[in-house]
Formats: structure tokens, C-alpha cells, sequence
């Protein structure tokens, strides 16, 4: 019973650091199968981890997909999603610029701040401080860094959140956490049959203390 338990775990576990490796290509789930002489269908059920690929099979989709064969037995993602348009980074570096000028103004005006003391904390001119805060110029991450700490702000308030940069930190965040899970609970959420009460959990996770409680009053009216 044990070893058909593992033996479920690891293959979910396979399944995520396969498609992880896949998506890190851009490969589709046909072009994987056509490599093996498989069907696209069969590629899925490795990936959802309802079955798993030999050793030999591994071995050829790790070298057709460029992925160390070390890859299928760690716990880090290597997924460089291609949903991300990385042809556009420019732009984003530049809309990036001028967001965090804006909230660095803005946090400065909060803080009671003027742009004399924020600019002498730094040892820069105030000068370059306004072209700083009018994204004329980027900020040298160390001086951003001082800054936000004169104001006991961190710099994780700063980084992407929502941008396609924060996107990808979010998703890899997520395979991490995912493989970081203990056996058990990888093997849970890995049940297409138990998401249900995932989702109740999450809606849960976002209730306030009191709706927490109003819910837990009306389970003890139901059972009593």
C-alpha cells in the first residue's frame, strides 16, 4: 500500500517537472508525441501524471527538449513560459521605469519626506533625485534600495506584480511551492476529485474572522 502510494506521488511529481520542461521549450504536446511515436493524448496523461514514461522515453524527451536529465529527479522548475512575449521587453523595461518613479515620488510625499533630505540621505543632487521620480533617468538599484529603506519600505513592494515579469516569478513561485508540498498533500491536490475542496479552502482562506466564525456557527446548528 505504501509503495503504490509513492508510487502515485512520483508520478504526479513527473508529471509537473515534464511539463515544466516542456513549456521551458515551447514545444507542443504533438510535437513531443510525434518524437516518441505516441499519441498527443498519451504526452497529457504523463504530464497529469495518470501514467508515466519509461526511463528510455524520458531520456528522449529530456534530450529533445533540452532539459537536464538531473531535472526529472530535483525539485526546481526551469519553465520559461512562451506565453510571456519576451520580444517586448524594451517596452516593459520602460513602462517599469516610469511606474517606479511615480511610486517613488508618491511614497516620498507620504513619508513627509522632501526631495533635499531624501536627495542628502542618498548623497545625490536633488536634481537627480526629480529626474529619478520623472523616470528620466533609471534608478541604480542600490540607491532605490537606501531610499525605500529611509521610508521602512521594501523593495518586494516595488518589484512586478502584475506585469509579465510578475507573472512568470508568480508561476515558477507556484511549481516551487507545488513540488515543496509534502507527499501527501502533492498526491491531494493532484486529484482532479478533490478540487472542490480546494476551491471551498481558498474561498475560505479570503473570509474574515467573523465570516469564519458565522460559518463555523452554522456547521455546529446543522450537526447539533
Amino acid at each position: 500500500m505504501a509503495a503504490d502510494i509513492a508510487i502515485k506521488i512520483r508520478a504526479k511529481k513527473l508529471g509537473v517537472l515534464l511539463r515544466d520542461a516542456r513549456l521551458a521549450s515551447g514545444k507542443t504536446l504533438k510535437e513531443c508525441a510525434e518524437v516518441l511515436g505516441v499519441t498527443s493524448k498519451r504526452i497529457s496523461s504523463f504530464e497529469k501524471g495518470d501514467s508515466s514514461p519509461s526511463l528510455p522515453e524520458l531520456e528522449a524527451l529530456a534530450f529533445y527538449l533540452d532539459a537536464p536529465l538531473e531535472h526529472f529527479w530535483g525539485d526546481t522548475s526551469i519553465s520559461f513560459e512562451k506565453q510571456f512575449d519576451r520580444s517586448s521587453i524594451g517596452k516593459t523595461v520602460a513602462l517599469r521605469q516610469r511606474i517606479i518613479g511615480a511610486r517613488l515620488r508618491i511614497a516620498r510625499q507620504e513619508a513627509g519626506l522632501t526631495m533635499t533630505g531624501l536627495a542628502d540621505s542618498v548623497g545625490i543632487s536633488v536634481g537627480m533625485l526629480r529626474q529619478y521620480e520623472r523616470s528620466e533617468r533609471p534608478i541604480p538599484l542600490p540607491e532605490l534600495e537606501h531610499m525605500l529603506m529611509q521610508m521602512n519600505i521594501s523593495i518586494d513592494e516595488f518589484r512586478d506584480q502584475t506585469g509579465p515579469v510578475g507573472q512568470w516569478v508568480s508561476q515558477e513561485r507556484a511549481i516551487k511551492q507545488f513540488l515543496e508540498l509534502p507527499a501527501e498533500l502533492q498526491e491531494f491536490v493532484g486529484k482532479p476529485i478533490n478540487q472542490p475542496y480546494l476551491e471551498l479552502a481558498q474561498r475560505l482562506s479570503g473570509m474574515s474572522v467573523d465570516q469564519l466564525r458565522a460559518v463555523a456557527e452554522g456547521l455546529l446548528d446543522i450537526t447539533l
